[in-house]
């Protein structure tokens, strides 16, 4: 059974908000211990979905230079969703970043396995997050550590599942997914 593309829009939908963010979290109890305050989850996360990072790299030593500017280049990370910890009551960043990624229809384990390794080098370089417009001001520069989460479906394949666990990287199995119908989305449309 494959998954299909409305799942995977639905969950990308339903944690690019804090709240989705949060239950998705409190399914995974090591990152939800994470967030810097539990009375205020809220205010303690900012959602990237998508996410774009502005990669800094020294440009080569130039014959006539003693020092290299740093170019810089926006890369679309090949992940579905950042997670970004942030202090509720001075609203800055802090050094934890959950880099989630959902099982995409069709998707392998080497692809899915793929993303992430990519995503660790993009962001093992000196980078700043494309902030969303209302944290723009935040001082996004990257983080002291990176935490990947796996989102699966109920009918991913078990091989996945155990590559996952070989590898020793977290997942969680998100178990139900509602259907819409065409009737649904066109009511809510009008």
């Amino acid at each position: 059974m494959s998954i299909k593309a409305s799942n995977y829009e639905k969950l990308l939908c339903e944690y690019s908000d804090r709240t989705g963010a949060i239950s998705l979290l409190k399914q995974h109890r090591p990152y939800l211990e994470m967030l810097p305050s539990l009375r205020r989850p809220q205010d303690s996360l900012i959602t990237i979905p998508l996410p774009v990072v502005k990669v800094r790299q020294p440009q080569p030593l130039g014959e006539s230079r003693l020092t290299s500017p740093n170019i810089q280049e926006a890369i679309h990370l090949p992940c579905d969703l950042a997670i970004i910890m942030c202090d509720p009551e001075w609203k800055i960043k802090l050094g934890s970043e959950i880099i989630v990624f959902i099982h995409r229809p069709h998707e392998d384990f080497s692809h899915l396995l793929t993303r992430w390794r990519q995503t660790q080098i993009h962001l093992d370089k000196d980078y700043e997050w494309l902030m969303p417009p209302k944290e723009q001001h935040m001082f996004s520069e990257g983080a002291d550590k990176v935490y990947p989460l796996f989102v699966l479906f109920e009918n991913t394949l078990e091989r996945i599942k155990k590559g996952l666990k070989g590898a020793c990287l977290p997942y969680i199995v998100q178990t139900s997914i509602a259907e819409e119908t065409e009737e649904v989305l066109e009511m809510v449309s009008e």
